[in-house]
């Protein structure tokens, strides 16, 4: 399904107002606005933040008592548990709170649990491991504030916990000493997408105003929150934007050891970006607890040799190999399923079930089918007799609302308007896809139905400067609410050097005008598009790449979409 391109809302007065105000090109002035900066202030503010700009952590709702218990536990040689999810918030999350606690106590232990055995959240099975190994201090980091049950246990254990999550709560917070989490209802902090590592951050930066800390030590702990705020997908907006940028720097000016290696094993040069954590080194560190044990992650992240730290990576790295062929395959088994399904260009939603599909597995296929058909996605697997599930959704669309319609059916569910996880009776499959798709058929609107391509502003290749390109790279690091922009070049052609590549891909090499500028660039699974319109003049949406090759640097375009003039 080729999408359509829609031009970004734009308040061209404001933009008129801060291009002259600052001197800048128009097209900077417009992206500015787009993103809310309305103000010379805003602006300066966006494009040189400032570490001392981070919110002070005791506005946070009982952070207080999470320091006082905390402080109370180290003076005393208490053993802690540090506790994180599978995933690469957790990972993150458990890795930085080592690194920062080792330093003022050598009493700590980390859990990270088994993605198959235990599943999502602060497990019973983790609670045990505290108990048997004398832990009287837990802190749950990346989950726990949906888990009442869990901590009741640990209560019973007369083991603490400590909360750092980001997730929305739901109903009764659990009986924790402190409940840190921006999404509570009663928490007055003014920044609520933090991930699960930056709340845990927080904690830390609370304990450090307390203990005098220096600077430095606390600053050397945001490379590995940059990779949570990366990898997580949450907004780099505000705070995430701040400990973004810095942890970028951190990571490409002195990373620590593993982190270095993992670069180095999955080949992302430096300077790494935002795209670089999403696409390389979060894979990596997330194929530990998809296909093995996630400590795995955490004890690379961990290690100061830097041999021993190559090859905790590589192995790391062929473990995400073997990840991405069983991620393949499962995909394509689910594409071929669901094009089998009677009239299914007609269904507005897609629910895949396989027993033996790789329940570490299905979140990432999800994915890939959710954005191949464009439509709400869940992928289905057995495990411990049970259905469970992996939802994706599209651009627009409210997933965890749609599901809430049908949580009777489920054991349990969560997520949020993006992905979502699910757990149900192996029989309640079929009436789940039927309810679901009728959900889905009444809520979802036609806008939505197919894709469309955001874009921010139509360019000239002769404006394509090094002075544009200079000021674009101000709004780095991108992500979410924080996108690379999508620009169009009308009335492109193709100077007879483009060709096609394998799999449906091509790399162009266009110009609009006989006498202007040349830009290549590489159109992913666009080749057949290409092929229609490659002998008249077509529009592209693209986003700006620089490209290093034996020293020397040159801006591409990376083609999202190919429109007939």
């Amino acid at each position: 399904m080729q999408p359509t391109f829609q031009f970004l809302p734009t308040n061209e007065a404001a933009a008129t107002q801060l291009q002259q105000a600052l001197g800048l090109d128009p097209v900077i002035a417009r992206l500015l606005v787009q993103r809310g900066i309305l103000t010379p202030e805003a602006a300066t503010t966006f494009f040189k933040p400032r570490i001392d700009g981070l919110h002070h952590p005791y506005l946070m709702k009982d952070m207080d008592k999470a320091v006082e218990r905390l402080d109370a536990a180290l003076q005393t040689g208490e053993k802690i548990l540090l506790y994180g999810d599978y995933d690469v918030d957790g990972a993150t999350s458990v890795t930085m709170m080592y690194s920062f606690l080792s330093r003022l106590t050598q009493h700590l232990d980390y859990y990270l649990p088994d993605r198959e055995k235990e599943g999502y959240g602060l497990s019973a099975a983790g609670v045990e491991y505290a108990r048997t190994n004398g832990c009287t201090l837990l802190i749950a980091m990346d989950c726990g504030i949906k888990g009442n049950e869990s901590v009741a246990l640990a209560n019973r254990y007369q083991i603490d916990v400590i909360v750092c999550d980001h997730h929305l709560p739901e109903g009764e917070l659990p009986a924790a000493v402190a409940n840190l989490d921006p999404k509570r209802p009663d928490c007055p902090y003014p920044y609520k997408e933090l991930c699960g590592c930056g709340v845990a951050f927080k904690l830390a930066q609370a304990l450090a105003l307390k203990y005098n800390t220096p600077s430095e030590e606390l600053a050397s702990l945001l490379d590995l929150v940059a990779v949570a705020i990366a990898c997580d997908i949450v907004p780099i907006t505000g705070e995430n934007r701040v400990l973004a940028y810095f942890g970028l720097q951190r990571l490409n000016r002195s990373p620590r050891t593993g982190l270095w290696a993992l670069a180095e094993s999955v080949n992302r040069t430096h300077p790494l970006t935002v795209q670089d954590l999403v696409f390389g080194l979060g894979p990596a560190i997330n194929s530990a607890g998809r296909l093995g044990d996630a400590r795995d992650a955490v004890k690379l992240m961990l290690a100061a040799d830097r041999n021993s730290a190559l090859d905790a990576a590589r192995r790391l790295a062929q473990r995400n190999a073997e990840r991405r062929r069983v991620d393949y395959a499962t995909a394509d088994e689910a594409r071929r399923r669901f094009r089998d399904t009677e009239g299914w260009e007609d269904k507005k939603s897609i629910v895949l079930f396989d027993p033996g599909w790789h329940k570490g597995i299905i979140g990432i296929s999800a994915s890939r089918i959710a954005e191949d058909f464009h439509k709400p996605t869940v992928i289905l697997t057995e495990s411990n007799g049970r259905a469970v599930g992996s939802a994706r959704s599209v651009k627009g669309f409210d997933l965890y609302a749609a599901l809430q319609a049908c949580d009777d059916l489920f054991y349990s569910f969560g997520g949020h308007a993006h992905a979502a996880g699910m757990q149900m009776p192996v029989e309640n499959v079929p009436k789940f896809r039927e309810r679901f798709e009728l959900v889905v058929e009444k809520t979802i609107p036609k806008s939505l139905e197919k894709p469309m391509i955001d874009i921010a502003a139509i360019v000239r290749f002769d404006e394509i400067t090094p002075k544009f390109w200079n000021e674009l790279q101000r709004f780095e690091p991108f992500g979410p609410s924080n996108l690379s922009p999508v620009f169009v070049a009308q009335n492109v052609q193709n100077t007879g050097y483009s060709k096609l590549l394998e799999n449906n891909h091509a790399r162009l090499s266009l110009r609009q005008h006989p006498n202007g500028p040349i830009f290549n660039g590489v159109a992913f699974g666009l080749g057949d598009v290409f092929m229609q319109v490659k002998d008249q003049p077509f529009n592209v949406a693209f986003t700006l790449h620089e490209n290093s090759w034996k020293g020397e640097k040159k801006l591409e375009l990376m083609i999202k979409g190919i429109e007939a003039v």
